[in-house]
């Protein structure tokens, strides 16, 4: 725990993020390789599991990566057996993905593994608690993707 947040003092919120973050991510992808998944690859399954089929695009929205980026991702994805792409083949044609049922089977695995990460033991945060920070973090990272960044940040310049 860091001496700002001991005393009450949140001085340093951004590297608070920055770090928590990267904490984060090292837990959960450790968790989801135990599936042999990465975590961009959890988070396609976890997309797609409530059945809407996706084309390409509005998944590549969800899981915030480009749409270049994925094609690789649900290359393997579909290449394994845990997605399954449809539609009629061809540039800016609308290919819809869905999870195939070992896709489904997978995420039905992986899926309490990663919830074991947020028990109260784990993050020292209640069930209220744990409630209210989901809430907070949606909110920041809906504000975040939609650029409401608009006004310049101090101290534009970089250090020499």
């Amino acid at each position: 725990m860091t001496a700002g947040v001991r005393s009450g003092r949140h001085q340093h919120v951004p590297w608070d993020l920055v770090q928590t973050a990267h904490i984060a991510q090292r837990r959960f992808a450790k968790v989801f390789a135990e599936f042999g998944l990465t975590p961009a690859q959890y988070g396609v399954l976890a997309s797609l599991t409530d059945g809407d089929d996706l084309s390409q695009a509005e998944l590549a929205r969800a899981i915030m990566v480009r749409p270049q980026s994925l094609t690789a991702l649900i290359d393997t994805l579909v290449a394994v057996g845990l997605v399954v792409r449809e539609g009629v083949p061809g540039r800016g044609r609308r290919k819809a993905l869905s999870l195939s049922d070992e896709g489904r089977e997978l995420f039905a695995a992986a899926r309490p593994a990663a919830y074991h990460l947020l028990r109260a033991e784990v993050t020292g945060l209640d069930r209220r608690q744990t409630q209210e920070f989901a809430t907070l973090l949606t909110i920041v990272r809906e504000h975040l993707t939609e650029g409401r960044d608009t006004d310049a940040p101090p101290g534009r310049g970089r250090p020499s």
